[in-house]
């Protein structure tokens, strides 16, 4: 399925500085704008669990990003950035192998804290988790694990 890139997608941008965790993961974005932002993975070795199934964390791991992007792209414009504060994910179909989707979306965002609510879907569309993450958006030159948040245009 072919999505169009609007104007204020920063799917390019992001692609192109993927890494640590994203990369690990093998997490490729397909949609980021501030209302909306999709990923697709496929499923593999370092994505599953002793039991052959995709590892609970992988799913929470993918919304938590997603939600963290979103959120970024929507504070930093005012050279706010964002941090987690909470990740609840619930897993509804176990899934071994294919391609997985995971779009996220606001369902509130305030200038100190927002809420986003992310869905992984297999190929067939099938829900396989969903979560909601609360995140706190930091002014610049606050303190965050000892160290001063910089203004940043870079989102993500």
């Amino acid at each position: 399925m072919s999505i169009e890139t609007p104007a204020d997608d920063f799917v390019s941008e992001l692609n192109a500085v993927r890494d640590g965790w994203n990369v690990a993961m093998g997490v490729r974005f397909v949609r980021a704008s501030a209302d909306e932002v999709i990923v697709e993975w496929d499923v593999a070795d370092q994505h599953r669990q002793p039991y052959g199934i995709v590892h609970g964390g992988v799913h929470a791991g993918v919304i938590e990003t997603i939600a963290s992007v979103g959120a970024a792209i929507y504070a930093t414009p005012r050279g706010q950035a964002v941090v987690g504060l909470e990740n609840h994910t619930s897993f509804i179909h176990a899934v071994r192998e294919g391609l997985l989707r995971g779009t996220a979306r606001p369902l509130t965002r305030g200038r100190r804290t927002q809420v986003w609510e992310g869905t992984i879907t297999d190929s067939t569309g099938r829900i396989v988790a969903t979560g909601r993450v609360r995140l706190l958006c930091l002014d610049p030159d606050t303190a965050l694990a000892g160290s001063k948040v910089e203004r940043t245009s870079r989102v993500g």
